[in-house]
């Protein structure tokens, strides 16, 4: 079975991502898909095992198998967890439905080091840019502070919402760099230490719902070699 195939054939869930679905896009944004796949259980059997992520088929579009994708989620990975989370749905099935019903058996207050570990990556990128070029790269700066204020919230609220709603109009300035970097990263700042303070108090559960999702994945397993 081709990757094309397999995206075809057996997606359960995709959606519109990126600056669409945070409620940042201009004229000139792309559309970025992203979606999950359920491999046919018999694929497993062999000793090639189907792919756990296609690029593709169309530009600006990702996919994970679905047990890649609960793994991930489980781990609080940001991206993965976005996606669940977008308001702009695709394409979904009974299956992919099922999957967005667990959306809350992902969260837990791992989000806080999962997300600021990666918000600090991207940091310490941004001051490289800034010390070689004398001002970083702006989308990326923008993406930063849109993660550390979601994450922010999420903690706070234990619902992550991915879109920006009145922060637009801060982040498109500092999108088009109509903002110092010290002032950007003066907000940064202060978002982190929100974010730490939100942690301490977060409503979410300390580890996410292993059992819950492990055996939705093995009901879809069953299911599919039936």
């Amino acid at each position: 079975m081709t990757p094309d195939e397999l995206i075809r054939d057996h997606t359960i869930y995709s959606c519109v991502m990126g600056s669409r679905a945070f409620g940042l896009a201009t004229e000139s944004s792309d559309t970025d898909l992203r979606g999950v796949f359920v491999a046919p259980t018999p694929l497993h059997w062999r000793f090639e095992k189907p792919p756990t992520h296609i690029d593709g088929p169309d530009d600006e579009q990702f996919s994970w198998e679905l047990e890649r994708f609960c793994v991930l989620a489980l781990r609080a990975n940001p991206n993965i967890l976005e996606c669940l989370h977008s308001p702009l749905v695709e394409r979904i099935d009974d299956t992919g439905r099922e999957l967005l019903a667990l959306r809350e058996a992902f969260l837990s207050r791992a989000v806080h080091q999962t997300f600021v570990g990666y918000s600090l990556g991207q940091l310490k990128k941004l001051e490289a840019d800034v010390r070689q070029h004398g001002a970083p790269r702006w989308k990326h700066a923008q993406h930063l502070l849109r993660l550390l204020l979601s994450c922010r919230d999420l903690l706070r609220t234990g619902e992550l919402v991915l879109d920006v709603g009145d922060e637009r109009s801060r982040l498109l300035a500092i999108r088009n760099g109509e903002h110092s970097w010290p002032k950007v990263e003066s907000w940064v700042a202060s978002a982190a230490d929100e974010v730490d303070a939100a942690a301490l108090r977060s409503p979410l559960p300390a580890e996410p719902d292993l059992a819950r999702v492990e055996d939705f994945l093995v009901r879809v397993r069953r299911a599919s070699a039936l």
